[in-house]
């Protein structure tokens, strides 16, 4: 059997943090233009994989190999000059500064003189852009001034201006959706073409399936095996991540409720705000989860924020148990009869202060619940917050160490169970699943119903549909900011939400033209 031609080959790699191993002699071979998934739960050591072939930390033990020489990277700029290039999952553009700043760092042209040629770097951007279909992305805005699927985007394009050898893409579809992921399909076709190697981390399989040739799983640091993406089934795949059978990715819903004569707990009527939300209605009744589904930018994040009192209304009404309310901040939102929380949409930046402990993340919101006589009465603050990281399954340790020592699906539990702690009876989440993998993803939908169950309410937005169609009640669908359908029990299928987000609302009001 002939050998592979490898661009990237990594043997025996191994990388500690104090007493967490993350990386235990793992090898694996990544072959030229191929576009190679690697796979795993959060925490398996596929972020500390790609920083070690990005140049940003060093192995403790173990070989690489690019392009067939031995090599050991001392940093990014070295990796960068081998053609490793690496688009983030958290995202590492500067928002203070423009696109075009952002996509030239640190190669910006200069002249003689060594003074910056603003105009043809300006220029080199919207050429680059647009080859990418990206035209309408002003290289003269601020990185901060658009939302969080454009900024993926932008971190993908810089990393492809580079020219790579090796493209590494760590979860680029976590935060995109419908046409967006169509894009990135586009691009990694074409790089794919001109003989790029990719490295595609993701945990969808969809997508997976889609764009990938080979993969990689990994688990507790390991490699547990690699096979073609054609050869191996997905129950096999969820079996070599999570280590056993995910016989019921779901949890059972209900049977559909009847809510005539019932008052809901959150209600939004013909509701608008100054951005992209034109017309909004939707009933949220106690112990349902309630789904809102749309392609990104048509009001839903809008519609969120408003809900939130994060978003100036310009016309329409909130309700909570009947009654008009005007939520002119969140603390409006949190202080209200029966209390609303949001889990947003960026658990590392909107949700969470990594730098602190899990404890006093949790009990931020109600801090003043602890205080008597101007102190804090820190055993019962930390009695009550572990009983709710038991409840989230995060491990104790959270009562003391950063956030951000956790993984990413356990620091959107602590995002989640944060909000338990302050005893509010609506949920609003935003894409909470977002970059989670399969088996942190189980947990998260038996923790939502759970709280439905127990006579809770929850507004569920996700990028992803089937989770949308398997997990919620009822379904609303916006376009272009307004609620164009509502589906309940069988009605919710995967294609009438697909088809009415994108606009094709009149054939699904027609029985007979339903597949």
């Amino acid at each position: 059997m002939l050998a592979i031609d490898n661009a990237v080959a990594v043997t025996g790699i191994s990388k500690a943090f104090g007493a967490t191993k993350a990386l235990d002699q793992v090898s694996c071979r990544i072959a030229h233009g191929e576009v190679h998934a690697l796979l795993g739960e959060n925490g398996a050591g596929k972020s500390t994989l790609v920083k070690i072939l990005s140049g940003l930390i060093q192995p403790d033990a173990g070989t690489m190999e690019v392009a067939g020489k031995p090599i050991r990277l001392r940093g990014p700029a070295q990796a960068q000059a081998l053609g490793i290039q690496t688009a983030f999952q958290e995202i590492t553009l500067i928002p203070d500064l423009s696109v075009a700043e952002n996509m030239l760092l640190p190669r910006a042209p200069v002249g003689p003189l060594g003074l910056l040629r603003h105009r043809q770097g300006q220029r080199q951007v919207e050429q680059h852009l647009e080859s990418l279909g990206l035209s309408k992305i002003d290289p003269r805005r601020e990185v901060r001034d658009y939302e969080l699927s454009i900024r993926q985007k932008i971190e993908i394009a810089r990393a492809v201006m580079r020219g790579p050898r090796v493209l590494l893409l760590d979860e680029p579809t976590s935060s995109l959706s419908g046409r967006d992921i169509d894009w990135l399909g586009d691009l990694i076709a074409t790089q794919k073409e001109r003989g790029v190697t990719i490295i595609f981390i993701s945990h969808r399989m969809l997508e997976v399936r889609r764009f990938c040739d080979r993969l990689t799983v990994l688990r507790n640091g390991r490699n547990i095996g690699t096979a073609k993406v054609d050869e191996v089934k997905d129950d096999e795949v969820v079996r070599m991540i999570i280590g056993r059978s995910l016989a019921a990715t779901f949890p059972p819903k209900p049977p559909p409720a009847k809510h005539h004569g019932q008052t809901p707990v959150l209600a939004a009527r013909a509701l608008a705000t100054q951005g992209r939300l034109q017309n909004a209605s939707f009933e949220l009744y106690a112990g349902e989860i309630l789904g809102i589904a749309g392609l990104q930018g048509m009001g839903q994040q809008e519609l969120f924020m408003a809900c939130f009192g994060m978003a100036t209304t310009t016309s329409g009404t909130l309700e909570i148990e009947g009654q008009p309310v005007i939520l002119a901040s969140p603390q409006d939102a949190m202080r209200a009869n029966i209390g609303i929380s949001l889990v947003p949409e960026e658990r590392k930046t909107e949700g969470l202060f990594l730098r602190l402990s899990g404890h006093f993340n949790l009990s931020l919101p109600v801090i003043d619940r602890y205080i008597l006589w101007g102190l804090i009465d820190s055993r019962q603050e930390i009695q009550d917050v572990s009983q709710v990281l038991e409840r989230v399954e995060v491990d104790q340790r959270a009562l003391y160490m950063p956030a951000e020592s956790f993984s990413g699906g356990n620091q959107q539990k602590m995002a989640i169970g944060k909000w338990l702690l302050t005893g509010s009876r609506i949920l609003l989440l935003f894409d909470p699943t977002r970059g989670v993998d399969v088996g942190t993803k189980h947990q998260l939908y038996k923790l939502i119903r759970a709280f439905a169950d127990a006579g809770g309410a929850v507004l569920f937005y996700s990028t992803e549909i089937p989770e949308i169609a398997n997990l919620c009640d009822r379904v609303s669908v916006i376009y272009r900011g307004q609620t164009c359908l509502e589906l309940q029990g069988e009605e919710i299928t995967e294609e009438r939400i697909m088809r009415a987000a994108l606009g094709e609302v009149a054939s699904l009001r027609e029985p007979e033209m339903v597949s």
